[in-house]
């Protein structure tokens, strides 16, 4: 549905493995390496352990496309194999003259048989066990004995165990401890961190047919990254969510608001109602044992519950609650229904009727002639983002405020005016670059220094700055 909206070929955040979206950060790409490595080297049992959802499957798969053609894959998709049907299913998977009423032993020997001529023909085999914290531990110590099966220089089978963290649990047991000992290499496959998500989602954006620059934000970023806990499943199912939620609201960027939809969509927030609870808890008992006191308490205690609710839905949709913020003013700006425009914040105002420019310094006029010349030759139609206001009689504290070294990078994008506000008070003004729609505009927004982003910018029409310099 939202493909052709990001202009994308094909879905990229599809949670079956496909390898051509293998993504190598995180230590996967080296991980995958080290296996091929192993297995040519004629290692015998092999463990890889990550958490649900890790990115296992993906590495087999991958693992399967690495390496040489003289290997052989014998795939166990089910591990609940009892000890006594572990060598058929091996053997029915090499194709062997078998059945399922062939006793064990003719199984063993024809299965031992058939190693040995590989061997001599340069063939490695090499069992893929997915799930294997799902194996019972008489079964994998049947496995142990298979690993026994070798010449006086090479095994003859060998074993990759994918598993869940109870694998490691499993192998404590001191009734297998001789398998443990027979594994000679163990691969762990850690979370995502943050930069990592970022990193992949990008990835697999651009690996489907997208070119344009990233499009989940840095707090949507950080959301994603805290509910997913790192985990690729997760990842991708809140990512593909994501997609459609900012696809539905027409617009490219996607925020921690549309992250937040998809979790909801998902159930994949965390639930922290232990306060409300108790708080809950507190009232109903009051209200039983002391009737007559509560009553003129109720209030409160429905305020603070409410209170707890909404910090518990702020802190659940990592929303930042700030203080009530002083009264601000900002010049008249222009809502559509595919824009969101965000009112910044600004010094307090005093009530000054006159400019200033006199007092202003060689920058500053600097500034003010290079704005008047790029609002004459820039688009009506386009867009700029307003970073800073304050009052017209706070020209020394703006020369300031433009000489900081965090600026000096985007000096020459910076433009500086004065117009009359609403209030009729003469404000100066400090717009940043020039757009050409909403979509660039914010995700610019993303990229400015932090002391820019303090400020709340928001996107403006150049139409409007116009008008606005004209009026003045």
């Amino acid at each position: 549905m939202y493909y052709k909206h990001f202009g994308l070929k094909y879905p990229p955040f599809k949670i079956t493995p496909n390898t051509r979206l293998f993504y190598t950060g995180a230590e996967r790409g080296l991980v995958l390496d080290a296996l091929v490595y192993a297995i040519e080297s004629g290692e015998g049992i092999i463990k890889v352990v990550g958490e649900v959802g890790s990115g296992k499957t993906m590495l087999c798969r991958m693992l399967e496309q690495k390496l040489p053609k003289m290997v052989e894959i014998v795939y166990l998709v089910n591990p609940r194999l009892s000890p006594d049907t572990i060598l058929h299913a091996i053997a029915f998977e090499l194709k062997l003259p078998i059945t399922s009423d062939t006793n064990r032993l003719e199984v063993m020997q024809l299965l031992q048989n058939t190693l040995l001529e590989k061997h001599v023909n340069n063939k490695q085999i090499v069992v893929f066990i997915e799930e294997a914290q799902s194996m019972p531990l008489e079964t994998l110590e049947e496995i142990r004995l298979l690993s026994n099966l070798e010449t006086t220089e090479h095994k003859l089978l060998q074993m990759v165990l994918f598993g869940q963290p109870e694998l490691d649990e499993n192998l404590k047991d001191s009734g297998i401890r001789q398998l443990k000992e027979r594994i000679t290499n163990n691969f762990y496959l850690s979370s995502l961190k943050r930069k990592d998500i970022a990193e992949y989602l990008h990835f697999r954006m651009k690996a489907m047919g997208y070119c344009g620059p990233p499009v989940f934000s840095p707090r949507a970023i950080n959301l994603l990254a805290k509910i997913s806990k790192g985990l690729m499943r997760r990842i991708n199912i809140l990512a593909d969510k994501s997609l459609l939620a900012t696809f539905s609201d027409d617009t490219h960027y996607v925020t921690a608001k549309h992250v937040s939809l998809a979790a909801k969509d998902c159930d994949f927030h965390p639930k922290n109602n232990t306060v409300y609870n108790l708080v809950l808890m507190f009232i109903l008992v009051s209200s039983i044992s002391l009737g007559v006191w509560l009553s003129p308490h109720q209030d409160w205690a429905k305020n603070y519950v409410q209170h707890h609710i909404f910090q518990q839905t702020m802190i659940q949709e990592n929303v930042e609650i700030l203080p009530e913020p002083a009264k601000v003013t900002t010049i008249p700006v222009v809502s559509t229904e595919s824009e969101k425009v965000i009112v910044a914040e600004t010094l307090p105002e005093s009530k000054v009727k006159t400019p200033t420019v006199d007092n202003a310094s060689t920058l500053l006029q600097k500034r003010l002639a290079a704005t008047k010349k790029w609002l004459q030759q820039a688009e009506t139609k386009a867009y700029s983002i307003q970073v800073m206001q304050t009052p017209a009689d706070k020209t020394t504290e703006l020369e300031k405020w433009l000489n900081k070294s965090e600026l000096q990078a985007l000096l020459n994008t910076l433009y500086v005016y004065q117009a009359e506000n609403k209030q009729g008070n003469i404000m100066w003004y400090v717009v940043y670059d020039e757009f050409v729609d909403v979509a660039s505009a914010t995700l610019a927004i993303e990229t400015l220094p932090d002391m820019l982003r303090k400020n709340q910018p928001f996107i403006n029409k150049i139409s409007q700055l116009k008008q606005a310099v004209k009026n003045s």
